[in-house]
C-alpha cells in the first residue's frame, strides 16, 4: 500500500473551468492535489473530494515537485509566478504550464526560469474540459525531453494523448496558435454563413446536415494542403483559384445586398485576387499562403 509521503504529488495553481478539471482528473487518478486559486472558493468541490487547499501560492507550490499552472493568460502567470516569494518556493521544482499564450510569451516565460533554477515546460490543451481525465483528452508539451520524460507519469493522469514537439520551449504554443485559427476562423464562417442562410429564409437547423456535410470535406482537403504547401506546389486542376475568387464573389454580393458584414470573405476574395494577379491563375486557392507568408 502506498504511504502518503510516497504517493505522487501535484500542484494546480488556477481554478477556472479548466483547471478544476485538471485537478480533479489528478484527485481521480489517485495524486495527492494540492490546490490554490487567487479567488476563493472555487476549490469547495475539490476539497470535499480530496485535494488540499493552500492559503497562497508559494504553500502550494512547496507542496509537490511539480507544479501545473493554467490561467486565463501569461499576464495571469506573471502575477503569480514572478512574485518573490513564489519564485523562491518554485527554485529546484518543475512547472508544467498548461496557459494558452503567445509563443514569445512561453519562450520569455521559460527564460525566467532558467534564470531562478526552476525547470519548465510549455503546453497546450487542445480539447474542452469534458475530455480531461477521458480518452480524448489532447495534450501538447515542448521544452526540456528529460523534464517531459521525467514527469510524463504525472501527466498522463490527465488521460487523453500526450506529444512532446520538441525541445524549442514555444512550439506547443505555436501549434496552439495555428490550430485555434482553424477553430475560430471556422466559427466566425459558420455564424456568418448562419447569418446569410437566415437573411435568406433558412433556419440554422435546416441548413446544419448540410454544413456538416462541408465539414466532412475539409480532413482530406487538409492533408492534400498540407503536401502542397510543404512541397510549394499549388495544384488547382481541380478547383483554381478563379473558381474561388468566382465563388466569394457571390458571398459577397449575397452578404452585402442584405445588409450582412462581408469584411472577412472580401479580404479572403481579395488575397485570391492578388495571387491571379501575381500570375497564378492556375494554381490552388493555398497559393496564398505565400502572400500571407512569403518564402
Amino acid at each position: 500500500m502506498t504511504s502518503h509521503t510516497e504517493q505522487p504529488a501535484i500542484t494546480v495553481l488556477g481554478l477556472g473551468p479548466m483547471g478544476r478539471a485538471l485537478a480533479g482528473a489528478f484527485l481521480d487518478a489517485g495524486l495527492r492535489t494540492t490546490v490554490w486559486n487567487r479567488t476563493p472558493g472555487r476549490d469547495r468541490e475539490l476539497v470535499e473530494r480530496g485535494a488540499v487547499s493552500a492559503p497562497s501560492p508559494e504553500e502550494a507550490v512547496t507542496a509537490s515537485r511539480l507544479t501545473v499552472i493554467c490561467v486565463v493568460n501569461y499576464d495571469a502567470v506573471d502575477a503569480i509566478a514572478r512574485r518573490g516569494a513564489v519564485t523562491d518556493a518554485l527554485k529546484g521544482r518543475t512547472v508544467v504550464n498548461l496557459t494558452a499564450d503567445t509563443p514569445d510569451r512561453a519562450r520569455d516565460t521559460a527564460a525566467w526560469a532558467a534564470e531562478h533554477g526552476i525547470g519548465y515546460l510549455d503546453g497546450a490543451i487542445m480539447t474542452p474540459t469534458t475530455t480531461i481525465g477521458t480518452p480524448a483528452g489532447v495534450f501538447l508539451h515542448s521544452g526540456p525531453e528529460e523534464l517531459y520524460l521525467r514527469h510524463r507519469p504525472v501527466l498522463d493522469a490527465l488521460g487523453g494523448t500526450h506529444t512532446h514537439l520538441g525541445e524549442d520551449i514555444g512550439r506547443a504554443a505555436a501549434y496552439d496558435i495555428a490550430l485555434l485559427d482553424i477553430f475560430w476562423t471556422a466559427m466566425a464562417g459558420y455564424a456568418h454563413a448562419l447569418a446569410v442562410a437566415r437573411a435568406e429564409g433558412v433556419t440554422a437547423q435546416e441548413l446544419a446536415p448540410f454544413a456538416k456535410g462541408i465539414g466532412t470535406i475539409l480532413p482530406p482537403l487538409f492533408e492534400q494542403a498540407a503536401e502542397e504547401v510543404d512541397n510549394g506546389v499549388f495544384s488547382g486542376e481541380v478547383n483554381p483559384i478563379t473558381s474561388a475568387a468566382s465563388s466569394m464573389a457571390h458571398i459577397v454580393h449575397t452578404s452585402e445586398a442584405h445588409g450582412i458584414d462581408a469584411g472577412v470573405m472580401r479580404a479572403a476574395e481579395g488575397l485570391a485576387r492578388r495571387a491571379i494577379g501575381r500570375g497564378h491563375s492556375r494554381d490552388g486557392f493555398l497559393r496564398v499562403t505565400e502572400l500571407l507568408n512569403p518564402r
